[in-house]
């Protein structure tokens, strides 16, 4: 695989959650809306949305800034083999919630890293596997207006009081219900050639 030259890391998000997240790292970034349709295609798998929508904001992004590496990333919650977005409104929160409660419920963190210079590209699926709490709707009412996850997939802040509503949490890699999987960011980073710890 060849690396990719940049030495320039564009994030390819407006989450402050991500923002954060990459800041951890000891590398200079900027940020930049990717301004996707975020629509799932017809028969689209979750953990396919998430790559295709990780991948399409690199690329959305990417054409902007040739001489950088851009970061993109989406997450996509998993319930019954369905798709789970971004509530976006109250109602549709504790809804996704009075779904979730007593359920295994998968959450796909996906990102890709583009280079338009060099054509570097590297792509990871993290998949966590969350097992929630039977929640009553006096459980869910609380939650819904203490942490307001309306633009959480899933209606889950994990940085918040999130991790309240489970029974437990499975991953190779703890940052990815977060919506950034550090630990296989850092591995793309560095074929990419950035130094990090």
């Amino acid at each position: 695989m060849k690396q990719s030259h940049c030495l320039k890391i564009i994030l390819a998000s407006t989450s402050p959650y991500r923002k954060e997240m990459l800041a951890r790292f000891p590398l200079a970034f900027d940020t930049a809306a990717p301004n996707v349709d975020e629509t799932a295609l017809p028969g689209e798998s979750p953990g396919a949305l998430a790559t295709r929508l990780a991948l399409a904001k690199a690329e959305a992004v990417s054409g902007a800034y040739p001489d950088a590496l851009v970061i993109g990333s989406d997450q996509v919650a998993e319930c019954a083999g369905a798709a789970v977005g971004k509530p976006g409104s109250a109602d549709a929160a504790r809804a996704q919630l009075q779904r979730f409660s007593g359920r295994t419920v998968l959450f796909h963190s996906a990102f890709a890293l583009l280079c338009g210079e060099s054509g570097f590209r590297f792509e990871d699926n993290v998949i966590t596997e969350v097992r929630f709490r039977a929640l009553s709707n006096a459980t869910i009412e609380r939650y819904v207006a203490l942490d307001r996850p309306l633009d959480c997939a899933g209606s889950i802040r994990t940085e918040a009081a999130g991790p309240a509503l489970f029974e437990y949490m499975r991953s190779d890699d703890p940052s990815a219900i977060m919506g950034l999987p550090l630990i296989a960011l850092a591995r793309g980073l560095r074929e990419a050639g950035f130094e990090l710890p």
